[in-house]
């Protein structure tokens, strides 16, 4: 008897890095889980706060293992096809609170963020929208096998660019976010449809040592 085997929709995890309420990088997000939910795939909405965890301590993770905001930040990685983070800018650099949790959930085994596509985005009052962090934010991220989308959408002035539906005032910002946040989904729609394809990938450019590497050869 035939079967449906269809995938299902995409499963996009979506959540902002700054822990204030009202940041404009939390209302980002909240626009970039909306344009990708308008394209059918499945978003899940997450704030810092979901993820609560102590600055990474080697000692605490011999006595206690991982924290449970660690833990459950490692389900929801796990759970989706792809992740995009919404990040302030902290001092041209990454928030203390992101780098840590990445720092706690690259102690899981298997580590989740190896092969997940990513998508970075921030919003800052300042005149580079916090262009810089997100430059700092790819190296952890890459450096643990993620694959980084290359386009970057980082937005200035965010205090005077939202409307009050929540897109963005500029048509012209609004049609770039889309577009960019389109061509990420149809990145990571390939990458999980046409799973046959064998695919390597190396840590660093240009390295072709025996050194172990990222295959997928999957039928």
């Amino acid at each position: 008897m035939p079967t449906d085997t269809s995938p299902g929709p995409l499963r996009v995890l979506v959540f902002g890095a700054a822990l204030r309420a009202d940041s404009t990088n939390a209302r980002l997000a909240s626009l970039v889980a909306r344009l990708i939910s308008d394209t059918g795939a499945t978003v899940d909405l997450a704030a810092m706060r979901d993820f609560d965890m102590p600055l990474y301590d080697g000692d605490v993770e011999a006595t206690e293992g991982l924290p449970p905001g660690a833990l459950a930040l490692r389900d929801r990685l796990e759970q989706s096809d792809a992740f995009v983070i919404s990040s302030p800018e902290y001092n041209a650099s990454v928030p203390g609170g992101l780098k840590n949790a990445i720092d706690w959930v690259s102690r899981v085994r298997p580590q989740p963020f190896k092969t997940k596509h990513a998508m970075l985005v921030s919003a800052s009052p300042s005149l580079i929208g916090g262009n810089r962090g997100l430059w700092a934010l790819r190296i952890p991220l890459e450096h643990l096998g993620t694959r980084v989308y290359p386009d970057m959408f980082s937005l200035a002035n965010s205090y005077q660019v939202f409307a009050e539906d929540g897109t963005l005032a500029d048509p012209g910002l609004q049609q770039r976010l889309t577009e960019t946040v389109s061509g990420f989904l149809s990145l990571v729609e390939a990458d999980v449809r046409y799973v046959c394809l064998e695919r390597r990938w190396y840590e660093f450019l240009g390295d072709r040592t025996e050194a172990a590497v990222t295959q997928r050869a999957e039928g």
